[in-house]
């Protein structure tokens, strides 16, 4: 009799166990599962935000904008001021 009553309290606690275990693994793929779709989703913010980025850091548009905002334009010899520290020179000699 007493072989069946610990036999009996042995598999209650294994049945036990193993709801809990079963319930944990769930909660553990549920999360899986939501970090997998933020990863999408984080990758396809990173996908747009590169390709804006490589849109704005184009060649014509910072031109353009140099031109524009910041009143700039192309160096030409016309326009080079060339200057020549003299002191310096001399000290290199």
């Amino acid at each position: 009799m007493k072989l069946n009553v610990l036999l009996f309290v042995a598999l209650i606690t294994s049945s036990l166990l193993l709801v809990k275990t079963a319930y944990e693994s769930r909660q553990l793929f549920a999360a899986l599962d939501a970090a997998r779709a933020e990863q999408k989703q984080l990758d396809a913010e990173y996908k747009r935000l590169d390709a804006e980025a490589q849109a704005q850091g184009t060649h014509l548009r910072v031109e353009r904008t140099a031109r524009e905002r910041l009143q700039m334009r192309t160096a030409t010899p016309a326009v080079t001021a060339y200057v020549y520290d003299t002191a310096a020179s001399e000290v290199a000699r």
